[in-house]
């Protein structure tokens, strides 16, 4: 019970964050993404500050988080197995910024726009579950054809 209260108050304070940042804001994020109109006055260089703040909270929290033997609400740490950069990595993270790009959304920011009452956050939250159950599916019959070819 204690993980799940925890989840939920990290959850609320990061969406809270990313609502008072005006991450939830497709227009904000796409202004940044403007490049064309630095000189124009046009382009909003906020979401810059907000990834360097990230950063620069990330960076403290890993910090002092390694300095424990466990996580507070875990046994151990849960770190991911693979460490290189590949092409899987490369192209997802490709399609996660020409989406961006894009929609003006991304996970982060377009979950706490769901309680905004817009729909924009909702068609892309929905686009966003499709190309997981998609990715997933075709990860399987992968997974079943190379079965099969070894078999």
């Amino acid at each position: 019970m204690t993980r799940i209260v925890s989840a939920f108050v990290i959850g609320l304070l990061f969406g809270t964050g990313i609502l008072v940042a005006g991450m939830a804001n497709p227009a904000k994020v796409l202004n940044f993404f403007d490049i064309a109109a630095i000189g124009s006055g046009g382009w909003d260089p906020s979401l810059a500050f907000v990834m360097g703040a990230a950063l620069i909270v990330t960076a403290i929290g890993y910090r002092l988080a390694f300095q424990a033997d466990h996580p507070l609400l875990a046994d151990a740490f849960s770190l991911p197995a693979i460490k290189s950069v590949d092409g899987r990595l490369v192209a997802g993270a490709a399609i996660f910024g020409i989406g961006w790009g894009m929609a003006g959304f991304c996970p982060g920011g377009a979950v706490p726009a769901l309680g905004l009452g817009r729909s924009e956050p909702v068609i892309f939250v929905g686009a966003l579950i499709a190309g997981m159950l998609a990715t997933r599916l075709v990860q399987q019959a992968r997974a079943r054809r190379t079965q099969a070819t070894a078999a």
